[in-house]
């Protein structure tokens, strides 16, 4: 380190019973969102063994999920590396309210207009990159998935564009 350059700071490190909330919400977190996606995929059928239906994969991954984080609750101990909540935490809320309002519109407009809406909250918002290459990143993306799902696999999405 030369004569000018500032000595970096560590953050303070947090007290353990706050670092064991930290990890108590963060297991809680995919604990509920696996909780509320096996009811769904009960509830789209589950079928039998021999005859799986519709739910049977997302209500095992929902399981996984389940169990998994059930066993981060219990471990939840604090660890010592710990950080604070930030307001980086918001730009995680923000990117991940905005895959909620993307299903909500791909359903109800289609699969263009919401996947390129996406992006460029990303790009642009989230990820403050110029508007030149959030414009040709989120164009060139959605046709390229346009072409391989919509065209070369022929899955059926909404979609408005009609080739």
């Amino acid at each position: 380190m030369t004569s000018t350059e500032a000595p970096i700071s560590e953050p303070p490190p947090v007290p353990p019973a706050y670092a064991r909330r930290l990890n108590v919400v963060a297991a809680l977190v995919p604990l509920t969102i696996g909780v509320v996606a096996g009811i769904m995929s009960w509830n789209l059928g589950v079928g039998t063994l021999p005859a799986p239906g519709p739910g049977m994969w997302p209500l095992l991954v929902s399981v996984a999920m389940v169990v998994a984080s059930a066993v981060l609750v219990l471990q939840s101990r604090p660890r010592g590396d710990e950080e604070r909540f930030t307001k980086d935490v918001v730009v995680v809320a923000i990117a991940a309210a905005s895959l909620l309002g993307y299903a909500f519109l791909f359903e109800l407009v289609g699969f263009e207009v919401p996947t390129v809406a996406l992006l460029v909250l990303w790009l642009k918002g989230l990820g403050r990159e110029s508007w030149r290459l959030t414009a040709v990143v989120s164009i060139a993306a959605t046709a390229a998935l346009y072409l391989l799902f919509i065209t070369a696999l022929g899955v059926s999405l909404p979609h408005i564009i009609a080739l």
